[in-house]
């Protein structure tokens, strides 16, 4: 049995593929099958630990991105399209897997195309409330189609809509639990104060990482700061927040961090009384997970179109509020972390409402379809 991957070029499209191929490991096992041959087919590896700790291998997809502006690179990237589609055609035939599953994301035009070409079975999960246009194309000639918000079964055509299924979104196993136990210690925390994790994406966000900085000086007088600030800003952030910070007598409280570890992530989740959070579906699930209270601020719309719908979505349930970043200024991020902060009664009701968001058993659910339709393919 042979299964492949493929999506985008972002961690909201590649640690689902990771939960996946965990709980298809996790299923082989447990059903004594054949352990199945894995690959990702993408335009690069992201995280090569990971895919090596799962036994995927990766195999390099060429793909040009679809800006949603006018732009000459569209013209340029359409061709690196076409020319990962034929690489994808010879890959797929020599390899010839029974079934590709697609997170979507420009990164997996052309395999999903060269799928369709050789007739290899093709299962797409859509983790945004609002699908993309690479899962809206493969939608036409998918066998299943994984939704994770009920409202995004609307933007799919109407001759699909009962090869649909809301799954959830898939987490890693060792997301779906948090660590209290030692964390402090481990983060280096200031213990009987509160705890902000502010997590800006798998890349960062320089407009939250912009925000924090200026708001530095009293986020450290309410609590301690645990910052994920993406790898490529980490330094600026570092070395700005020590002139921002100066000898306040709370500097210490600052932790910025270039990228959280899945331990990181586990223990700083585990303290955590309040999560301020880009709006990635994988995140809202993960915070979901943690029964955190949230603060998003997504993308916004004319960059991304997805993060706007899926903070309103998750607002819905009560587990967040929505600042958008257009209207956001310092003064107001800090009036709404005091204003949860300072009521341990809205906290714990926000927590609470995120139970039920997020169901735990996405990955099995999605890897149980995916080995199902191998098994029937390789048949």
């Amino acid at each position: 049995m042979i299964i492949a991957f493929t999506g985008g070029g972002t961690g909201g499209h590649f640690y689902p593929i990771i939960a996946i191929a965990e709980a298809i490991n996790d299923l082989v096992s447990e059903k004594r099958l054949l352990a199945p041959t894995l690959y990702y087919l993408a335009p690069n590896s992201f995280d090569e630990k990971a895919l090596f700790e799962n036994g995927i291998s990766f195999i390099r997809i060429p793909a040009g991105k679809m800006r949603r502006y006018a732009s000459l690179q569209n013209i340029t990237d359409s061709f690196i399209t076409l020319a990962g589609t034929i690489s994808a055609l010879f890959t797929l035939f020599r390899l010839y897997p029974d079934v590709v599953v697609s997170k979507g994301g420009y990164g997996s035009v052309p395999t999903v195309l060269a799928a369709k070409i050789l007739r290899i079975p093709v299962i797409i999960h859509e983790s945004d409330a609002k699908p993309g246009r690479a899962n809206l194309l493969a939608a036409k000639f998918a066998k299943k189609i994984a939704i994770s918000f009920e409202s995004a079964a609307q933007y799919f055509p109407k001759n699909t809509q009962d090869k649909i299924a809301r799954t959830g979104i898939p987490i890693r196993k060792a997301l779906m639990r948090v660590e209290i136990e030692g964390a402090q210690q481990y983060l280096g925390l200031e213990k009987d104060i509160p705890t902000i994790l502010i997590l800006g994406g798998s890349q960062g966000a320089v407009k939250i990482n912009e925000m924090v900085l200026t708001s530095l000086p009293r986020l450290v007088a309410l609590a301690n700061i645990i910052h994920q600030t993406g790898q490529a800003n980490f330094k600026d952030v570092q070395g700005i927040a020590k002139v921002v910070l100066g000898k306040d007598p709370h500097a210490s409280r600052y932790n910025p961090i270039n990228y959280l570890s899945e331990i990181s992530l586990q223990r700083a989740a585990g303290v955590a009384s309040l999560v301020v959070s880009r709006a990635g579906a994988n995140s809202i699930a993960e915070i979901g997970l943690w029964k955190k209270p949230a603060i998003l601020i997504p993308i916004p719309e004319s960059i991304s179109h997805d993060q706007r719908s899926n903070a309103y979505a998750y607002a819905k349930t009560g587990a967040a509020i929505v600042l958008d970043e257009e209207n956001l200024t310092p003064h107001i991020l800090i009036s709404e972390i005091e204003r949860i902060l300072n009521d341990p009664a809205l906290a714990k009701r926000m927590g609470a409402a995120a139970e039920g968001f997020t169901d735990p058993d996405a990955a099995r659910i999605l890897a149980g379809e995916v080995l199902a339709l191998a098994l029937a393919h390789e048949s």
